[in-house]
């Protein structure tokens, strides 16, 4: 609930501070007085549009701060999925800088103005006359049949699973989508896939190709070069191998003389190793040296099948090659696998509808259930406001469309004249009567829901004696299951609070400030008695007030 409103220089507002309490609280005030600034500040902190002109002097910022006792509200969710320190008593701030603007906080973090928004819905409902037309709204009329039916759970769950039910239905339009696409393709991209796949590549080929190209057109000038290479190593008179030979005997019969000598045998020894190695090898390459004229054919038939395969899908390597083969694979397979996928991803989609029937189902059967105790109550309430012949025609038709709430349509007709007939609310009911239907849902609802606290500005506008009586008794009703806080012009209804306060306007130093107070008891008698008789009270008017307070 509201437990306190402070207010800095706002409209005709210098400072004010104001403790709220539960129940019914009344605020009372002339024509003018500043009661619509008092609204105007609240509906401020709680996120709406700033403006310059709200600043009662332009040179200094103006500073809204309200205090709510959220502890019931079961909001600790919505504070963590906003990201915000939860507090028992939350404290929302508004600032309105002179250069023109604006911030907010809720305990003491900065937040934007529509996660202000999305708490303003859970802890204030304003209510004015022109609001009243949201009861032609069928989202409200369906919220408050299910708050009746106690269906916040099951709708609850039904929204999960209606979420993975168009998730799914997206997946299945892809799949399909992909299919057609693809299946317009799957000729081509079957002739490439098979093209590939005939071509057996393998990772490095080219190379290899193109290495052993190089060898068998210029086969002469390897074997001429190998040849006399080899002579030079092995020839018997002056081949390396030869002399190296000498050496290293010549090395190895004073190699015993001294460590240098022997170190240097050694190293010869190991030299020796080598080219041993190294002619071992120079024959081998040049035995294998040969002109074969169908290897080469060969060669150049593979690669060049790999060149043509590049430059027909534009790459310039078998590696890419490869990566399109898998590419072209994949795109083959979703086709040939297509049927099977989408047919799975239809029988997830048929499991999930069929979760979620029951479960609409359920919703369905508990709306139906208390929509006959509903219109009898609000028939009723509505007898004690002066229509005795208000009626309802409430009406619930399932629906083969998944909406956001289940599979219902809703009729929510009402005739006010006995005999009439019965049509749509904004098209049938007046001004004031839309007001009374309002009063009467909000007191149905509070018995059954956790209702954020609300303000009623003079719904009781255009009604007066035993009609008053009735509005206030049920305000006094409501009151007892939330906080309710009403603007009133009338008596009957101030007399009811629990607090009174007033609005007025006061001159200081020749500057016009609204200003609120609490009443006392004796002020709430000499207000109420100015409410019935005006501004020259008279003794029977105190009179009546100490009456109607009593």
């Amino acid at each position: 609930m509201l437990t306190n409103l402070s207010i800095q220089n706002y409209a005709l507002i210098n400072q004010l501070s104001i403790d709220f309490t539960n129940g019914l609280s009344i605020i009372t005030g002339e024509t003018g007085a500043g009661k619509s600034i008092l609204l105007g500040a609240l509906g401020l902190v709680m996120g709406n549009r700033a403006d310059l002109s709200s600043l009662k002097d332009a040179a200094s910022k103006c500073i809204v701060e309200a205090q709510f006792a959220i502890e019931s509200y079961k909001l600790e969710d919505f504070f963590k999925e906003q990201d915000l320190d939860y507090e028992a008593t939350t404290i929302i701030r508004r600032e309105i800088l002179p250069s023109g603007k604006s911030r907010a906080f809720i305990n003491d973090t900065p937040v934007t103005l529509s996660a202000l928004n999305a708490l303003k819905d859970k802890l204030l409902n304003i209510h004015s006359q022109h609001q009243t037309m949201q009861l032609s709204d069928v989202g409200f009329q369906f919220s408050v049949i299910d708050a009746l039916a106690k269906n916040s759970a099951k709708i609850a769950s039904y929204k999960r699973g209606l979420k993975k039910y168009n998730s799914l239905q997206k997946e299945l339009k892809i799949l399909l989508d992909n299919q057609e696409q693809a299946t317009q393709q799957y000729e081509y991209n079957l002739h490439l896939f098979n093209e590939l796949e005939e071509a057996k590549l393998k990772e490095g080929e080219q190379e290899e190709l193109e290495e052993t190209l190089e060898k068998l057109n210029n086969v002469e000038d390897i074997k001429l070069n190998l040849s006399e290479a080899l002579q030079a190593t092995i020839s018997e008179e002056v081949g390396i191998q030869t002399l190296l030979n000498g050496v290293v005997n010549n090395l190895h019969k004073i190699s015993s003389f001294s460590k240098e000598y022997e170190e240097l045998y050694t190293r010869l020894q190991s030299v020796k190793i080598e080219v041993d190695d190294v002619v071992n090898e120079l024959e081998d390459a040049n035995e294998s040296v040969d002109f074969d004229p169908i290897a080469l054919e060969s060669a150049n038939d593979r690669l060049q099948l790999i060149y043509n395969l590049q430059k027909k899908h534009q790459v310039d390597s078998v590696s890419a090659l490869l990566a399109v083969y898998e590419d072209l694979s994949t795109k083959v397979g979703a086709v040939e696998n297509a049927s099977e996928i989408i047919t799975n991803k239809q029988k997830e989609i048929d499991d999930v509808a069929s979760k979620l029937d029951e479960v609409a189902q359920m919703i369905s059967k508990a709306r139906k259930k208390v929509i006959p105790s509903l219109k009898k109550e609000l028939e009723f309430l509505l007898a004690e406001l002066g229509m005795p012949n208000a009626r309802f025609s409430i009406e619930l038709e399932s629906s083969k469309t998944y909406a956001s709430n289940g599979k219902d349509e809703l009729l929510f007709l009402f005739s006010a004249n006995k005999g009439g007939n019965f049509g749509e609310l904004k098209k049938v009911a007046s001004g004031g009567e839309l007001s009374r239907i309002m009063l009467s849902i909000k007191k149905v609802l509070s018995e059954h829901t956790q209702l954020p606290t609300i303000i009623f500005d003079e719904i009781d506008t255009g009604v007066s004696g035993e009609v008053s009586n009735k509005i206030a008794h049920i305000m006094e009703q409501m009151s007892n299951y939330m906080q309710v806080i009403t603007i009133t012009h009338l008596p009957q209804i101030a007399s009811k609070g629990k607090s009174h306060f007033k609005v007025f306007k006061e001159e200081v130093k020749g500057v016009t400030t609204s200003n609120l107070k609490q009443l006392t008891t004796e002020e709430r008698i000499v207000e109420i008695a100015e409410m019935l008789s005006g501004k020259n009270v008279s003794e029977s008017a105190l009179i009546h007030a100490k009456e109607l307070l009593n």
